[in-house]
């Protein structure tokens, strides 16, 4: 019963280290951005949008759907790197075998 026990406190320590490992990339923020950095976007790593930044240049009252274009571009740059981000962090606490991906 010793190595059930051992397996269970195993267990809780990845869960925990897990945990913290989640706590980490939630405040973390991250930068994506659209057109050479025209359009920034920051994030935390929990998607929450933090700040927008868009240079007056790429302001047309004519063409607005480029600008559309270019904050749906830099959201979805922040949404890559926050999951690459992630699965990095992830992978560092807990060691998978090759071909294993983490279930998120």
């Amino acid at each position: 019963m010793g190595g059930m026990g051992g397996l269970m406190a195993q267990a809780q320590k990845m869960q925990a280290k897990l945990a913290k490992v989640q706590e980490e990339i939630a405040r973390t923020e991250v930068e994506g951005e659209a057109a050479n950095g025209a359009v920034k976007v920051t994030m935390t790593g929990k998607h929450e949008c933090r700040r927008v930044v868009i240079d007056p240049k790429v302001v047309d009252p004519e063409d607005v759907e480029i600008l559309e274009d270019l904050v749906t571009l830099a959201v979805n740059d922040c949404v890559t790197k926050i999951a690459a981000m992630s699965e990095q962090a992830m992978r560092q606490a807990v060691p998978l075998p090759p071909g294993m991906k983490m279930p998120f």
